[in-house]
């Protein structure tokens, strides 16, 4: 019941990134994994349509920014797909766009998309998914990193979709209590936590709600230092520097593509740094409960393989979220930032072996 009000209070604050998306011409486009111009679109049609053994197949992917979850997520994704024999620069084209979070792009990268013959559109975050959703409709659509695709309208329904679209959410409001719980339990002495967060990102406010509302029953005061772009995060981060006895940070891009910064703070002053994702943890954060966005990409790429090898329909496929969650710290991190790495601390660790970073 718990998670499901989490699920009602991401649903309400996400309506406004639907509302927030608009349209301009400034989409950059890559071919993923070089980064090189790539050629121009084919007008074939789909070309794994019916051609038997030998298929080859053209997908799609926008993606709202670069960052390592985002960037993790793709290459997740594609690897499925290569484990599975469909293989880029073999027999898989790939058309990467990317909006530089910027959400006035999404639009036209989606009505670009949507001239194109693609076998699947892969959307990576909420923007970019809500785009090729309201454009494409004629091609089979999977999302990723998106929180929560319920009220971000991307679809109606988790268990049956319905339509030509599915995916999987990168949510799950139970780390945020997790972590939240660690920080009061292993860090008695933090009695305020400051949050660098760009409160035009509703996914970022509702965590930052979810995470009030933990600390709050703790005696922990929450402490906002508001950007409106990445320019502006180191900024913040050292705004908080002696109102704060530690650092906490969403799934907020804007923030997240600016972080470097906030670790560079964390270590300059002796801050712990906690992160809600585990790749800002592997960049210098020092703990988050989570997972890796590989291999939640690489669940969506074997959605993709059941679309493109086994003609499944999307709007058949159930949406999924990420249930292996687990303590995630890293060592180094915590020399850096003054942090004492207790075996009670380890403790809470189910995999130390992976989530343990040395």
């Amino acid at each position: 019941m718990k998670t499901k009000k989490i699920w009602m209070g991401l649903s309400m604050a996400l309506m406004l990134v639907a509302a927030g998306c608009g349209n301009n011409n400034a989409a950059v486009k890559n071919d993923a994994g070089t980064g090189n111009t790539p050629a121009a679109a084919t007008e074939s049609p789909a070309s794994g349509a019916g051609s038997g053994d030998a298929k080859s197949y053209k997908i799609a992917i926008s993606q709202y920014v670069e960052h390592p979850s985002l960037d993790a997520t793709r290459e997740g994704f594609l690897a499925a797909l290569k484990d599975a024999g469909i293989v880029e620069g073999e027999n898989l084209k790939v058309d990467l766009q990317n909006a530089q979070a910027d959400q006035a792009n999404n639009l036209s990268i989606a009505q670009k998309i949507a001239g194109d013959k693609n076998d699947l559109v892969l959307g990576i975050a909420t923007p970019s998914a809500q785009a090729v959703v309201q454009k494409v409709k004629d091609t089979p659509i999977l999302f990723a990193a998106v929180t929560d695709p319920l009220d971000a309208k991307i679809v109606s329904d988790l268990e049956h979709p319905g339509g030509n679209v599915s995916g999987a959410s990168d949510t799950n409001p139970e780390s945020i209590t997790r972590l939240m719980n660690f920080i009061a339990t292993q860090f008695p002495k933090v009695k305020k936590l400051g949050l660098v967060i760009n409160e035009g990102e509703p996914n970022a406010v509702v965590m930052a709600d979810i995470a009030k509302g933990e600390l709050d029953k703790h005696g922990i005061e929450l402490v906002k230092a508001a950007i409106t772009n990445t320019s502006e995060v180191k900024q913040a981060a050292e705004s908080l520097v002696g109102r704060v006895d530690a650092l906490y940070i969403t799934l907020d891009n804007s923030v997240v593509s600016g972080v470097d910064s906030i670790i560079q703070t964390a270590n300059d002053n002796k801050l712990p740094f906690f992160s809600a994702d585990r790749d800002t943890v592997e960049k210098g954060a020092f703990a988050t409960v989570g997972f890796k966005y590989y291999d939640h990409g690489y669940q969506v790429g074997q959605m993709a393989v059941e679309v493109l090898k086994d003609g499944k329909s999307p709007g058949d496929m159930k949406v999924t979220m990420q249930e292996k969650l687990d303590l995630v710290l890293n060592l180094k991190a915590a020399a850096a930032q003054g942090i004492e790495v207790t075996d009670a601390m380890k403790a809470e660790v189910a995999d130390p072996g992976n989530n343990i970073i040395q």
